[in-house]
């Protein structure tokens, strides 16, 4: 169930957009040697900088869900 805090809904797009890219980085490091499935680096790998701030802000989401986990298990 999607929040309404708008940080949490921006982690939590941001979450689904990373794990299916590593996802899909996996899946082709299995099925086909030396393929290129990085979604994320197919689409800003000309923008290095851009692409960087992506992976940036996915690991600031995991931090913030992780954060809000544990804070979330200790309200009542």
């Amino acid at each position: 169930m999607m929040s309404k805090n708008p940080i949490s809904g921006l982690s939590c797009i941001l979450l689904i957009v990373g794990g299916l890219n590593w996802g899909l980085v996996g899946l082709a490091a299995l099925v086909s040697a030396g393929s290129n499935w990085n979604v994320v680096n197919l689409l800003l790998g000309s923008w290095p900088m851009v692409e960087a701030i992506v992976y940036v802000l996915v690991g600031l989401a995991a931090i913030y869900s992780v954060i809000e986990c544990f804070a979330g298990k200790h309200q009542h």
